[in-house]
């Protein structure tokens, strides 16, 4: 009988991305965890062969009984979606592995960024899930804490493609000159799937997940050959983006700047996780299968131009 591994947020991008990549590789069980057991992701990861429980981060005892006769669990927790509850779910995900006797936790975690820019800067969505990590370890739990970097699909979501006043196309935030840490999504879960294969090599480590660290210079350069259409990086000094008038404004803007002045670059991490996943995606390669999706949005920027 294979060892039973449970995905918590399996029907969202990243949970997602591991619960496809352990059914594909059929070396576990996978048990889902879902508040929606009759949603249509949660339907198709029960067609592909994953067991489906009903679960909530904020009831510790579904947590509990969802975990019972697993050996190992994909945690996850979304600062975007509940935010200052975010902590204590993690808290939640943490004592409910502790309490069922879990072999393997794999937390999605974050680095310190107030700890890294010795408190000058405070970023909630990555200090959270630091302070979640470093109450695992003290609990002892047996766990790999995996870190992301900037996902490429942050392009499609929080930092699309604009046209500027004379009509070309822009990206722009505060991270300057500095490189920028990047994955896809969807490579998260052969990341996970390798750490889970290898646990004496990986429990009680801390592992930043990377496909790319290029500058936001050269991300351009690629999406400009790629899609054929001239596209540049704008720098935009931290306080002017902190001050635009969206919620996260400040946060975002504290975290590029934390990324441009205390974090060089991640060559270390980018080999470890192409050791660990390598099929793992290189910018060019993901903006050539994505490549369509971009110019309908460049299009619709176009018509908008227009009008």
């Amino acid at each position: 009988m294979k060892n039973i591994i449970l995905v918590i947020g399996a029907t969202g991008s990243q949970g997602g991305s591991v619960a496809k990549m352990l059914l594909k590789q059929k070396k576990f069980s996978v048990r889902i965890l879902t508040r929606n057991p009759a949603s249509q992701m949660a339907r198709i990861l029960q067609r592909a062969g994953a067991e489906v429980v009903q679960g909530d981060l904020d009831d510790p005892e579904s947590l509990v009984k969802a975990m019972e006769g697993c050996y190992g669990v994909f945690g996850l927790t979304n600062f975007w979606e509940h935010f200052a509850k975010e902590y204590q779910q993690g808290i939640n995900v943490v004592d409910a592995a502790k309490v069922a006797g879990i072999q393997h936790l794999v937390m999605h975690s974050l680095p310190d960024y107030y700890k890294i820019s010795n408190g000058l800067y405070s970023v909630p969505h990555y200090d959270m899930k630091a302070a979640v990590e470093q109450y695992g370890r003290r609990q002892g739990v047996p766990a790999t804490y995996v870190q992301l970097g900037f996902y490429f699909e942050n392009f499609f979501s929080f930092f699309p493609l604009q046209r500027d006043s004379g009509g070309e196309f822009y990206f722009g935030f505060p991270q300057g000159k500095t490189r920028l840490a990047a994955v896809s999504v969807e490579d998260l879960g052969g990341v996970v799937a390798s750490i889970f294969d290898h646990p004496v090599e990986y429990i009680g480590r801390t592992v930043f997940a990377a496909g790319e660290d290029l500058s936001c210079a050269e991300y351009a350069s690629i999406m400009s050959e790629v899609l054929q259409t001239p596209i540049y990086y704008q720098y935009i000094p931290r306080n002017e983006y902190a001050a635009y008038d969206f919620p996260g404004a400040e946060e975002l803007a504290n975290m590029f700047e934390v990324q441009r002045l205390f974090i060089p670059n991640r060559k270390a991490d980018l080999e470890e996780s192409r050791k660990l996943n390598p099929g793992m995606q290189s910018f060019r390669e993901w903006v050539k299968k994505k490549r369509f999706r971009f110019l309908d949005h460049m299009q619709a920027q176009m018509d908008v131009f227009v009008i």
